[in-house]
């Protein structure tokens, strides 16, 4: 016993390996602080030593390296967490930033009209704002002028009622208000150019029964110059005979204008312009017609028998026009 204990005396100690900590930058150990090292050295304390191999003799376990030392291992991260929060940060503030903008844009867009937004406002195509129109009251029991059981197409409804109105901006023609809102035979008669046309169609209107003439004229800012004439006669056969084969044939019209002496039938009047159950014949003035050009159209509608003129200095605007007469049909339809 007491000569093992000395060969284990005399037998050198194993000298500890030498830990040669890395070279830390300044930077890296300016990061190495506060919790991060702590939770690392917590970390490496609570792991298991490992259990020595049998028959060998332990060696020494080195002690944990300071925390000068290990922060080089941990600094890359923390300084990825921190671009990564940063980042995050930038980006929801830019995002709250445009919401706010994007917010307060769109009120205030909603807010405008379409005509002041750029990009969205739309090019008037030259329609005429009209006051909203109402059918013409009718007597208690009194058939439409297009019903079945109206066979002579007769419109009771006061056909002063039945003119359409003026636009917004117009001026009035007072000329045409008649008396009482009647007008004389020879004012509309006074639309056409030629002495022996005025005395033939006076002598027919006459003669098919002509019962009294409600007009209304107007011009707008733009210079056109708008007439129209509601003639009612007894009934729905009289207008149809006078319509087709007198006034207003296809091709030309029976009687020439004044403002239009020389007009063809205008085919691009659109269907979709025109109204069931109404006849209607659209004439336009042909080139050259010199410092004014002249559109009219003659409707027929049951007993009445409508002629609407428009003029302008340079040329007549189709879309205004096929308002006019589009609108007219329909209060007498």
């Amino acid at each position: 016993m007491t000569e093992q204990t000395e060969e284990q005396t005399d037998r050198p100690e194993r000298p500890e390996r030498p830990t040669t900590p890395a070279p830390a930058t300044g930077s890296e150990k300016a990061e190495a602080t506060g919790p991060l090292v702590e939770a690392w050295q917590t970390e490496v304390a609570d792991a298991p030593a490992p259990a020595p191999e049998s028959g060998s003799v332990p060696e020494a376990v080195p002690a944990p390296a300071p925390a000068s030392e290990t922060a080089p291992e941990s600094a890359p991260r923390a300084l990825k967490d921190r671009r990564v929060l940063r980042a995050t940060l930038r980006w929801t503030a830019a995002l709250l930033t445009f919401a706010v903008v994007g917010g307060g844009t769109a009120y205030g867009i909603s807010g405008m009209a379409r005509t002041d937004v750029p990009g969205l406002s739309t090019v008037s195509d030259g329609r005429w704002e009209y006051p909203t129109l109402t059918k013409a009251p009718l007597p208690s029991g009194s058939p439409g002028p297009l019903a079945a059981d109206n066979k002579a197409g007769s419109h009771y409804a006061d056909l002063r009622a039945l003119v359409l109105p003026a636009p917004k901006g117009a001026t009035a023609d007072k000329a045409l208000r008649g008396t009482d809102g009647w007008l004389p035979a020879k004012d509309l008669l006074a639309e056409y150019a030629e002495k022996e046309d005025r005395d033939e169609l006076g002598k027919k209107l006459s003669e098919n029964g002509l019962r009294h003439i409600a007009a209304r004229g107007w011009t707008t800012p733009d210079g056109t110059h708008t007439r129209i004439y509601l003639l009612q006669f007894d009934t729905a056969a009289v207008v149809d005979d006078l319509f087709g084969k007198d006034i207003a044939p296809y091709g030309s019209p029976g009687y020439e204008l004044r403002d239009a002496p020389d007009s063809v039938s205008d085919d691009g009047f659109p269907d979709a312009a025109r109204i069931q159950d109404i006849t209607s014949s659209v004439y336009v003035e042909s080139k050259p017609y010199g410092a004014e050009q002249a559109r009219h159209a003659y409707i027929g509608a049951g007993d009445v028998l409508a002629l609407v003129v428009q003029s302008r200095k340079g040329a007549a605007n189709a879309v205004p026009f096929r308002q006019t007469v589009t609108l007219q049909s329909q209060l007498l339809g």
